[in-house]
């Protein structure tokens, strides 16, 4: 794919973007970089921008889950036990998405991110348990909710912050901000895990990717800091969490809403 200099420029913003919504709520990776890519960059195929974004967004996320684990707001065991399961799921999932038309699986990717929307703000008022650990008794759910969330990650062409973070307080109890920086564990490992699926099939644009995690290294570390100073106020976090995503499932089901008539 050939694009010109506006587009380029027009991706490293985009990756900024991107890279703050990460810092700031563990997601908004793919589910911000797909609609971007297409609608603002000029991608013309929808699994061409499901590729190259999964690949972007997994670099932009291992940028914020340093800045995170800086902070300590990263749970490593029960992070690493939810990606691990769920990398394989990814893999089915995203081998699944691509037999899909494109147009479809947008506007199916934005019905899910708005039962996911509604789901955080109704949950705003649990704090959560700061000092969880991994134990016997999280563990199958940690497998479970890893494994099913990373089949919908890879499926829908995301890293799956929109989906782990949520996916994490239901099987631990963590508090949201604790979940946002965990949760950049498995978002790196599914984004990894579908692009490297949709290279296999030439979906992924390695210039294009590259200048979308240069503008995306900047927006991590302030997203990152806005998180922290957030989540000292009850329930605000889960608000701007579930706007954001209700906000662009909206625009995404605008754009798409043919491909479900």
């Amino acid at each position: 794919m050939t694009l010109d200099l506006l587009q380029y420029l027009l991706g490293a913003a985009s990756g900024a973007l991107v890279g703050f919504s990460l810092g700031l709520v563990g997601g908004g990776g793919s589910i911000l970089a797909v609609p971007l890519l297409v609608y603002l960059v000029g991608v013309p195929s929808p699994h061409l921008a499901i590729g190259t974004s999964a690949l972007a967004v997994a670099a932009n996320a291992l940028a914020g889950l340093w800045n995170h684990a800086r902070r300590g707001h990263v749970k490593w065991r029960c992070a690493s036990v939810y990606a691990a399961a769920g990398v394989a799921g990814a893999f089915a999932g995203s081998t699944l998405g691509k037999a899909l038309d494109g147009e479809r699986l947008l506007a199916l990717f934005a019905l899910l991110m708005l039962g996911v929307a509604v789901l955080m703000v109704v949950r705003r008022g649990d704090e959560g348990n700061p000092q969880v650990r991994l134990s016997r008794e999280n563990a199958p759910k940690l497998v479970a909710f890893g494994a099913g969330t990373g089949v919908l990650s890879g499926f829908f062409g995301i890293g799956g912050g929109f989906l782990v973070v949520p996916g994490l307080i239901a099987a631990t109890g963590m508090p949201i901000l604790n979940a946002v920086g965990s949760s950049l564990v498995a978002v790196t490992a599914f984004g990894l895990t579908t692009a490297a699926n949709y290279a296999r099939s030439g979906w992924v644009d390695p210039p294009l990717a590259a200048v979308f995690v240069l503008g995306g290294l900047a927006g991590t570390r302030a997203g990152a800091t806005a998180a922290t100073r957030l989540a000292a106020r009850r329930g605000t976090l889960n608000v701007v969490f579930g706007t954001v995503i209700a906000l662009v499932a909206g625009y995404v089901l605008y754009r798409s809403r043919g491909a479900l008539l």
